[in-house]
């Protein structure tokens, strides 16, 4: 049975910010959940353009994900079920992610975002339709909330304590009950996600699983958005866009596959030269 349902997170930022907040978290993540083993190796990542979406940033990725496996999955499947192959359309405040698994060949998970501003009343940013409607589950998640479960203890789980949080350099902060609805700018992503596992005897239980493992990586990436941002605060797409490019480098490097450069600043010296010849051919 295909599953449908709309998180919605509400941020204490504006959507220019989050565009910066939401790409240096991501990088950050990746350097930190990647090693030897496990961990996220970058296929590609370039601007593209089509009909659908007009002008973005188009990722291929690879996540090795053997270690965070259920443990019911793994006396079903070996532990290389959880590699799992993305490809990703950001074309903000539109984007969206398609994940499929290797091993689950019917499998397949899309996550499709639009992000507002406004604090998460808007009711059908997605335009489905009256059958989808009916489907769709909805969920507003609290950042400032300090609740775990299994897949947040798998994901990781950050040590923010935003009912006494304070950025140093916005000066945002607390998040108190109800904040949602007093703070400015504010912001809100709304993250549909459509999961479908058609097997028999374990398909729901699968998609269940990963349903609740999006829920804690949206939970975990988006309180390092707010966490992190005396980090990333004042920077430029252009500079967070030149540490993307390093980061990419890096973490192949760390995954021990497509680059093998000596250091960070083999990195840099290479993907210079890529964005000198990628501002050439603009």
């Amino acid at each position: 049975m295909v599953q449908l349902k709309e998180f919605r997170i509400v941020m204490p930022m504006s959507l220019e910010e989050y565009q910066v907040a939401q790409m240096y978290m991501v990088m950050k993540m990746q350097q930190q959940s990647t090693n030897g083993d496990e961990g996220v190796e970058v296929l590609e990542n370039k601007r593209f353009q089509d009909d659908v979406f007009g002008k973005g940033q188009y990722t291929s990725k690879v996540y090795r994900l053997q270690s965070k496996a259920p443990a019911w999955l793994t006396t079903i499947a070996p532990k290389d079920a959880l590699v799992m192959q993305e490809e990703a359309w950001n074309a903000y405040p539109r984007c969206k992610t398609v994940i499929k698994c290797p091993y689950f060949t019917k499998f397949s998970l899309t996550i499709e975002t639009v992000h507002r501003a406004d604090n998460g009343t808007s009711e059908n940013v997605h335009g489905l339709n009256e059958e989808q409607l009916a489907a769709r589950q909805v969920e507003i998640i609290d950042i400032a909330s300090a609740e775990t479960d299994y897949w947040s203890y798998a994901i990781g789980s950050s040590s923010f304590d935003f009912p006494k949080f304070k950025s140093t350099k916005s000066g945002r902060g607390p998040l108190l009950d109800g904040w949602q609805d007093n703070c400015r700018p504010v912001m809100t992503a709304y993250k549909l996600v459509t999961i479908d596992a058609p097997y028999w005897g374990f398909g729901y239980r699968l998609e269940q699983a990963l349903l609740a493992g999006e829920r804690a990586l949206f939970i975990e990436s988006h309180r390092n958005c707010f966490g992190w941002i005396d980090e990333w605060f004042g920077l430029t797409m252009q500079q967070i866009r030149e540490l993307e490019q390093q980061g990419d480098c890096l973490l192949n490097e760390k995954i021990s596959k497509l680059v093998l450069l000596t250091d960070a600043a083999d990195c840099e010296q290479r993907f210079t030269h890529s964005s000198e010849r990628q501002i050439d051919k603009d």
